[in-house]
């Protein structure tokens, strides 16, 4: 574009001629070239140039859109805190809402919550909640996926949770059409709302599971699921590229930090990071909503 307008553009700035008549800041190289101010996060040549062209860049979100964490563990489960400490720690950020998600019975090695354990973890978050003022604990889980496609919990347990987060955690291997069929049947299932850790990548440690994301992002859309974008810094999964092929489907996204303590409550940065690397704005972005909205999005069409 600048070439277009006589423009020379280098390290040095935005010249006319022998003239520099940009280069102070970014935004300023940009609209010397007739270009809104593309943030950093998009520019991967994707499409942004044409994007901001046109006038269609997203306003993308930001961490103070956030009202709340809807992923995070206790000591019911691997967590390192209690629930009572981890809604302080969320309502210390300023977060309207903290859902627990501990794991069910399936992951015995974090110490899962089988039925009779999450009906008393649903009891005392009950009890908390009568306690608290202008702050709600969500009653949740992070139900196993079983290969089967079964959810790992009996659905009366599940009909008194807020929502649920479902994740494969075990058969990451299998082929690609088997495991897209696995998560499809766990989606069938009204308890079903929001993939955890989608592709069940460790980076630098576990490839992602092959499954073809398209597929489970429309089917997702179809049932009135969600995905999630797992901000543990080694998962951070979703990927760019899927949180943008979510965005183009129409598929909303809740950022969880999957926390084990309260620290962890801190990686909601990194999950943002890449909310913007694939285009979000805060509409795309489950938890940018009080919980009232959120409670409505939640009931299965």
């Amino acid at each position: 574009m600048g070439v277009g307008r006589g423009l020379k553009i280098n390290e040095y700035g935005v010249f006319k001629g022998g003239k520099r008549i940009g280069g102070r800041t970014e935004a300023e190289v940009y609209r010397r070239v007739g270009l809104r101010y593309i943030e950093p996060e998009l520019r991967e040549d994707r499409g942004e140039i044409e994007a901001a062209r046109t006038g269609r860049l997203p306003r993308l979100v930001t961490l103070a859109d956030i009202r709340g964490e809807l992923h995070a563990h206790t000591t019911d489960s691997d967590g390192k805190n209690t629930l009572a400490e981890m809604a302080e720690a969320a309502r210390a950020r300023g977060y309207e809402y903290l859902a627990v998600t501990d794991h069910s019975k399936h992951v015995t090695v974090a110490n899962g919550l089988d039925e009779k354990r999450l009906a008393r973890q649903i009891g005392a978050i009950d009890r908390l909640n009568a306690r608290l003022k202008g702050f709600r604990v969500l009653r949740s889980c992070e139900v196993d996926i079983l290969e089967d496609g079964r959810l790992d919990l009996d659905d009366a347990v599940l009909a008194e949770l807020d929502f649920t987060i479902c994740s494969v955690h075990y058969r990451l291997d299998l082929p690609a059409s088997r495991q897209t069929e696995r998560i499809l049947r766990a989606m069938d299932n009204p308890r079903f709302t929001i993939l955890g850790h989608p592709t069940g990548r460790l980076i630098g440690r576990r490839g992602p599971s092959q499954v073809d994301m398209e597929r489970l992002m429309r089917a997702a859309r179809e049932r009135g699921c969600y995905m999630e974008i797992n901000a543990q810094p080694e998962r951070l999964d979703l990927s760019d590229l899927h949180v943008k092929m979510a965005k183009g489907i129409g598929l909303k996204v809740a950022v969880g930090t999957d926390a084990h303590s309260t620290r962890n409550l801190d990686f909601m940065r990194l999950g943002i990071d890449q909310a913007r690397r694939g285009w979000l704005a805060a509409a795309d972005v489950l938890n940018a909503r009080p919980w009232r909205e959120l409670e409505t999005l939640f009931r299965r069409r």
